[in-house]
Parts: structure tokens; C-alpha cells; sequence
């Protein structure tokens, strides 16, 4: 039987360093030459799913952390923050002293100094996962296409994220935008690095629905792999839900099968357990 898989980028197919393992690569190539189906189900905007990602062989992508859903190169769905909630925001963010970027289909545009404010931020982030010189990343070794001096009010952003001074300004963004999603993210073990906002009431599981919906697909062929309380709801939404070993605590007890981590060939031992390969 056809299944639909749906598989988170960050932390899942790829490392908190980017790095795509070779056997999940290979896993994803058996699993569609079995005729399953494969979306990458992330909360990266398409402008950050790189060449490398795509020459795997996918059959789509659901974006944003569920705005944006794509077949086979067809948009199926996408919903944007408006020109006067990223103005709104953008304002705040720049009283409060506190750097983002932008997260839009046609590209990551960063605030005035995020490239300096978030260079210790991305060694943080690096140097949790033991990832070697991770005190010398640069904002442009993570994000190789970020556009900085770009117009910062837009009417085509996904999501906003920014650094956290503390995490009383996740607090105090809640009360101050209740029309966008709050939430947050720092990679591996769940600690809070960036706020993030988009749109109201987009998740995962409603792009996964959307999807379902168009392929006119049964959500009993659905398994969900990912590694973050993010996760959560699409693996609530799926029929079988797979999380990584080295994901956050609260995701692997949501899901019904724990693999072995992104780096120890954890999806192909997956897809081989769920009998995909």
C-alpha cells in the first residue's frame, strides 16, 4: 500500500549542522522507487530548502511551519503574513533592540545587524550539537543566501524569527501579536534560541490536511518523522508518527516509534522498521 511520508528537515533529514546523511538519501530513493510518496514537512520557507535537498527526488514540500504547501511543483496552498502585521512587527522587533529576519519564499531578508548580534547565537546553536569549530560560524556560513539591506516591509513573508534577549520577549511578543503564531526554536533539546510568528492558526498538521485533501489522499497512509515539540501536532495528525533518538523529550513521547539519531542512519532505520524499504 502507497504511503505518504512526511518528513521534517531540521534535526531529521538533515543534522543541526545542515549535514544530509547518505543513508537518508538512500532511504528516500528505495521508499519512492516502492511508490511511496515523499514531502518534506518543515519550518523552513522554500528559499531555504537548498539544491541539495531537491536532488534527492521529493514530491513536494509543505513549508513555513505549514503556510505554504507544494506538489510536484503546483502550489497548493500558501498563506502569508500581511503587509501591516510585518510592518507592525518589524517596528516592535526594532524599538525592542531586537535583530530577525524575514522568511519568504523568495528569500531570507535579515534586519540591519543580524548578521553581527547573530553570530553567537548560530555558535551556540552549532556547539550544542558538538558540531567541531563551531566558534568560528559565521551568520553567512548557516544561511549562505540571506539578504542583507533588503526591504524589510513586505507583503510575501511565511514567518518572522528573531533572537531572544530573554525569554520574557517570547512572553511579552504573545501579548503584543495575538493575530500571528507564537512560538519559538534553538535546535536540538528543545532550548529557546528565536521567537518565531506567522500565521494564525498554521501548523503542520493543518498543511498536512490541506495536502490530504488535494491528493485526495486517506490520512491512514500518513507517517510523520521529525524531532521537535513542533512536530507534535503532525504527529497527532498522521495515522503513524516516528521520532528521531536525538530529539526533545517531549516529541519522542508523542510519537509511537523512537529511531536511532539523525547521525546513527535513524530515518533509513525507520523506513526499514516500518517496512517502507
Amino acid at each position: 500500500m502507497e504511503k505518504i511520508l512526511l518528513i521534517d528537515v531540521d534535526g531529521t533529514l538533515v543534522n543541526y549542522e545542515n549535514q544530509l546523511p547518505t543513508s537518508a538519501v538512500d532511504a528516500i530513493r528505495k521508499a519512492r522507487a516502492n511508490g511511496h510518496k515523499v514531502y518534506i514537512c518543515t519550518g523552513r520557507s522554500k528559499a531555504e530548502v537548498y539544491p541539495n535537498l531537491w536532488k534527492i527526488g521529493l514530491d513536494g514540500m509543505i513549508g513555513g511551519n505549514g503556510s505554504y504547501v507544494e506538489d510536484h511543483g503546483k502550489v497548493v496552498m500558501h498563506q502569508l503574513i500581511t503587509k501591516e502585521q510585518c510592518t507592525h512587527v518589524v517596528d516592535w522587533l526594532h524599538a525592542r533592540g531586537l535583530e530577525f529576519y524575514l522568511e519568504s519564499n523568495n528569500g531570507l531578508f535579515a534586519s540591519e545587524n543580524f548578521e553581527t548580534a547573530g553570530e553567537s547565537v548560530i555558535q551556540l546553536y552549532s556547539a550544542r550539537k558538538g558540531k567541531a569549530g563551531a566558534e568560528q560560524l559565521r551568520v553567512r556560513d548557516v544561511f549562505p543566501d540571506m539578504i542583507f539591506g533588503g526591504e524589510l516591509y513586505r507583503d510575501d513573508v511565511n514567518k518572522i524569527s528573531y533572537i531572544l534577549g530573554s525569554y520574557q520577549d517570547f512572553e511579552d511578543a504573545k501579548k503584543e501579536f495575538p493575530d500571528l503564531q507564537n512560538g519559538t526554536w534553538g535546535g536540538a533539546g528543545e532550548l529557546a534560541l528565536f521567537g518565531d510568528l506567522g500565521v494564525k492558526g498554521i501548523t503542520k498538521a493543518h498543511a498536512v490536511e490541506c495536502l490530504l485533501e488535494y491528493l485526495g489522499a486517506d490520512r491512514a497512509d500518513t507517517i510523520a518523522f521529525g524531532d521537535a515539540k513542533v512536530d507534535i501536532p503532525m504527529f497527532e495528525c498522521c495515522a503513524r508518527s516516528v521520532c528521531m533518538g536525538s530529539g526533545g523529550e517531549e516529541a519522542k513521547a508523542a510519537a509511537d516509534y523512537v529511531t536511532a539519531g539523525v547521525d546513527e542512519d535513524g530515518l533509513y532505520k525507520a523506513f526499514e522498521y516500518l517496512g517502507l524499504i
